[in-house]
């Protein structure tokens, strides 16, 4: 059984929230903040300790939501702004899956076994997860677990 090690990304490893006027930007359909977002940790000490990870075969795997009142062409857009951040400030990461699906779709719909992880700052998506979750405090002690 492989275990995947998932990653959410807006307040998880990305700091969506902390782009100055985040919301009005989504509001008027506007994918600024996904682009300008800055790093919440130090990803090369992440793509490191994933690349690891990986090699001892894990699975990496991000799971990531659309805006929460956008059309289906924006979130097509923030899909692909989502995949360009990712390309940019982990570019040496080779994903196994980066999953972005609309806003509120139940993260635990992609939890395959009962060791597999999350990475998330929304403690709904944490309770619902059917393995084991993390909030983002501590993630570089978390992961030093596996």
């Amino acid at each position: 059984m492989t275990i995947t090690i998932n990653f959410d990304m807006d307040g998880t490893i990305a700091d969506l929230y902390g782009v100055k006027n985040w919301l009005p930007y989504l509001e008027a359909e506007d994918t600024t903040p996904y682009e300008i977002a800055r790093p919440l940790l130090n990803l090369s000490a992440l793509a490191r300790k994933l690349n690891a990870l990986q090699k001892q075969g894990y699975r990496l795997s991000v799971i990531s939501w659309t805006s929460k009142s956008g059309s289906k062409e924006y979130n097509a857009r923030v899909t692909e702004v989502k995949k360009v951040w990712l390309a940019e400030h982990l570019p040496s990461v080779h994903w196994d899956e980066i999953i972005i699906v609309p806003y509120g779709t139940p993260k635990e719909k992609f939890c395959d076994t009962a060791e597999d992880v999350l990475f998330d700052d929304e403690e709904h998506n944490r309770r619902a997860w059917a393995g084991v979750a993390y909030d983002v405090g501590n993630i570089f002690d978390e992961l030093k677990k596996y």
